[in-house]
This record gives C-alpha cells, sequence and structure tokens, in this order.
C-alpha cells in the first residue's frame, strides 16, 4: 500500500472528545509532528474526521 505523511497543524484543544481520540488514534502527541502512515480507508476515514486539524504534506 501507499503511504501518506501528515502534519497535525492546529491544536486539538477546545474540540469534541471524538476528535481528540481520533487525534490521538492517528498517532500524533504534540503540534507540528509529522508522521507517515498507510493509506488504508480506516486511515483516510480518520483524516477526514480531523481535516480541519490535520495536513496531508507530500
Amino acid at each position: 500500500m501507499a503511504t501518506i505523511k501528515i502534519k497535525q497543524v492546529r491544536s486539538a484543544i477546545k474540540r469534541p472528545a471524538r476528535q481528540k481520540k481520533t487525534i490521538i488514534a492517528l498517532g500524533f502527541s504534540r503540534l507540528n509532528q509529522v508522521i507517515e502512515k498507510e493509506a488504508t480507508p480506516q486511515i483516510l476515514g480518520m483524516i477526514k474526521k480531523v481535516e480541519h486539524l490535520v495536513q496531508v504534506v507530500d
């Protein structure tokens, strides 16, 4: 599978608990952190749920 790099660009403070849990489940622990994940349908769905907090990096 292809991999994608994701960067957290906005804080999860004052966000619903569901969005906070999604950010943690993606593997983020701090702001401006870049992680690399496989582009599975589950991961892409999680990114879609918090697309206002993260950015896909090339």
